[in-house]
């Protein structure tokens, strides 16, 4: 299935660059290689997704108009490819989403809603609407294509570099870190896999930990598109329980920290929900590994980035 997710994205979305961070792999004594899906169309790993998704929709499901919630970055891909498809598309997002997210969504041809004072209201708002509208919804993260384009990532990073010891993918919903999961297993069963979260969000955690998806109390963090409850019943969820090796959580601190070496060093602006994967590279379990760490994106605002550049510098 992510084999023939790559054949429908290949027109619309980019292989990235797989490059290998000298700076990171001198501090940590060992080859670091970052995946930069920041350079992706859109900013954001999201576009594989999403058009892996409604490539697939049938002539019934097209006609109905698509739906879907996002805390920006699947909003914006989803706006992106209906656009390349032709499609009409709602987006709900919640009123506290990145306004470079918010404004970068509303240059395309696409009705956007501010709906909730955060993701998971925004969530439960766009699926009352699903019921009310009877529109196709196209989840961020609970729906095997939208899993099976974000596996695309995994295929390319084994390609290049076949005896990685460990891939570090960021996680929300899990959408990301259950296809990486699934293709880099298949690949090579042996190579680590690890989500990384933010400590103040630490929803998959506490849903490994207590053996089932549960609703948990969020406080802020720079990673917005790493934030948000997990749907229930979400199929990512029995995907990273069996497959994944671990999760690490990391700090706003460390989050911020990433971001400013990264800008300092490779002179790149990424997000927060990026740096999470950078951040976990210093935990102990990783220790003696090759990894790969995936950048998710770039969507942050310039105000922001400046704020923490300044405090960093």
């Amino acid at each position: 299935q992510i084999k023939q997710a790559r054949d429908r994205i290949a027109a619309t979305a980019r292989r990235t660059p797989l490059e290998r961070s000298r700076w990171l792999s001198v501090e940590h004594r060992r080859d670091v290689f970052l995946k930069l899906e920041c350079f992706q169309l859109t900013g954001s790993f999201k576009l594989r997704g999403a058009m892996a998704k409604l490539s697939a929709l049938t002539q019934a499901e097209r006609a109905r108009g698509v739906l879907t919630v996002s805390a920006g970055n699947h909003g914006l891909a989803v706006a992106h490819c209906c656009e390349v498809l032709g499609l009409e598309a709602t987006i709900v997002v919640p009123e506290s989403a990145s306004r470079a997210k918010v404004e970068a969504i509303r240059r395309y041809p696409v009705t956007l809603i501010e709906r909730g004072a955060g993701y998971d209201d925004a969530e439960r708002a766009a699926r009352e609407m699903e019921r009310e509208t009877g529109a196709t919804f196209v989840s961020p993260y609970n729906d095997p294509e939208v899993i099976a384009g974000q596996g695309t990532i995994g295929l390319e990073i084994l390609e290049e570099v076949p005896g990685l010891g460990a891939i570090i993918v960021p996680v929300g919903g899990g959408g990301l870190l259950a296809g990486v999961a699934i293709a880099a297993k298949t690949i090579n069963p042996q190579v680590r896999i690890y989500g990384a979260e933010p400590l103040t969000s630490p929803t998959m955690t506490a849903a490994l930990q207590a053996g089932r998806i549960v609703e948990i109390e969020e406080q802020d963090t720079l990673a917005d598109g790493c934030a948000g409850n997990i749907e229930p019943g979400s199929m990512t969820f029995p995907i990273i329980q069996k497959l994944v090796d671990g999760i690490i959580l990391v700090s706003e601190e460390s989050i911020r920290n990433a971001i400013a070496k990264i800008a300092r060093e490779d002179h790149l602006m990424i997000e927060g929900s990026a740096a999470v994967s950078i951040a976990a590279i210093d935990d102990a379990r990783l220790e003696g590994r090759s990894i790969g760490a995936i950048v998710s994106g770039r969507n942050m605002s310039i105000d922001l980035f400046n704020k923490v550049i300044s405090a960093k510098s």
